[in-house]
């Protein structure tokens, strides 16, 4: 397979995962239980300062919630532009596309680790997408 197709459905399966991660905000199980909704008000309740500002732990759960859809939206957009420049000129993107496997890979591994099947599927099929450009763009042809 080219480069250029194994980066688009790398830049898919981020969009995808961007898309599923964003709907699942605000990331917490919802059973009606009394005890999800306890810890939730801790966590919204518990202020403390943080380099001069006033901040809750459910800021920082939200926020990094947010910050991650955003990431995946960006890698979902760069990939997408990095397979039409691979289609004339892939092995110039070896460096770049290195770059995002060994994220994908450190990426992996936390999911792993976790959290549970659907970000894991989207997971490993992007970094295995991501090592198969890799590998295919090693024949591609040097240029001048």
């Amino acid at each position: 397979m080219k480069p250029s197709a194994l980066l688009r459905a790398a830049s898919v399966l981020s969009f995808l995962y961007f898309l599923g991660h964003s709907a699942g905000m605000p990331w917490t199980p919802s059973q009606g239980g009394g005890a999800t909704s306890t810890v939730i008000g801790f966590m919204k309740s518990y202020r403390f300062l943080v380099l001069g500002s006033e901040r809750t732990y459910w800021d920082f759960y939200e926020g990094f919630g947010l910050t991650v859809s955003v990431f995946l939206l960006l890698e979902a957009v760069v990939l997408w532009l990095l397979a039409m420049l691979a289609v004339k000129e892939a092995h110039r993107l070896r460096p770049i596309v290195l770059a995002y496997l060994v994220a994908n890979v450190a990426q992996l591994v936390l999911v792993v680790r976790f959290f549970f099947l659907p970000p894991l599927a989207l997971s490993a099929a992007n970094t295995l997408c991501l090592a198969l450009a890799l590998w295919s763009s090693r024949n591609a042809a040097t240029g001048p």
